[in-house]
């Protein structure tokens, strides 16, 4: 079952809480903190733009990629409606191929890498993105914490009732291969007050610290830092997000 198809048009109400002004502060913060000049910016796994759009307000040169084009429609309808120019590539990002080198910075925020969930194929993004950036530039993203995943998600079930959309999230976490599934099911209002329903099957890797950081050093990074939930602290046992900084 294809992920983000229906979901994509009404993700941005079910994430409407996200701040991700305070998102994008931060990795300003990074930036800053890492003293290095970012002017041009390649986010993988853009999703509908939420990070995108006010990242190019802000006069940074931002490419997005994003393996669903339906997300990409809706960051194209919002980019549109806010006279905002994107430039954005329907692409999987584990087999990444973009042709423009020498990059600032690289980023992947919310929780995308996440959704590889073989070693090979995060090793290639890796790499890749260790071939497109410029010398001294930053890789910037974060994951959900393997806690988070197996342990606040995992063979749990959520659900929320609004008035125009309802939703059931039930997870299975997979201890020995350390995978989720999410199965969802959303339940939309339509112009005649009928609520039309759509189901979606998600799954993600569960990644410690440590394998993250060994599959970037395969992939050539050896200048890593790790942070916990939105700090320039280490993460906890409970860090629910984990972010990991790079510089080639």
């Amino acid at each position: 079952m294809e992920q983000y198809s229906d979901f994509a048009f009404i993700y941005d109400e079910l994430m409407n809480d996200v701040d991700y002004n305070g998102w994008i502060k931060y990795i300003e913060e990074i930036i800053e903190k890492e003293n290095v000049k970012v002017q041009n910016i390649l986010e993988l796994a853009c999703g509908t733009g939420n990070l995108t759009i006010p990242l190019t307000k802000k006069n940074y040169d931002i490419a997005g990629i994003d393996i669903s084009d339906q997300m990409l429609n809706v960051a194209r309808e919002k980019a549109e409606k806010e006279g905002v120019e994107l430039v954005l590539l329907q692409q999987d990002i584990a087999e990444l191929d973009f042709d423009v080198t020498n990059l600032d910075c690289i980023l992947c925020a919310c929780d995308g890498f996440n959704y590889i969930t073989y070693d090979d194929d995060l090793e290639n993004v890796f790499a890749k993105s260790h071939e497109l950036l410029k010398d001294g530039g930053l890789f910037i993203f974060d994951i959900s914490s393997h806690y988070k995943l197996s342990t606040i998600l995992g063979n749990n079930m959520h659900g929320e009732n609004r008035d125009d959309i309802s939703y059931l999230w039930q997870n299975y976490f997979d201890d020995e291969q350390n995978l989720i599934e999410m199965e969802l099911a959303f339940f939309v209002k339509d112009a005649n007050g009928k609520f039309d329903k759509f189901e979606e099957v998600h799954q993600q890797r569960a990644y410690t610290e440590d394998e993250i950081i060994e599959s970037l050093q395969i992939s050539g990074f050896t200048d890593i830092k790790v942070y916990g939930d939105f700090t320039f602290e280490k993460p906890k046992k409970d860090s629910e997000r984990i972010f990991f900084v790079c510089k080639k």
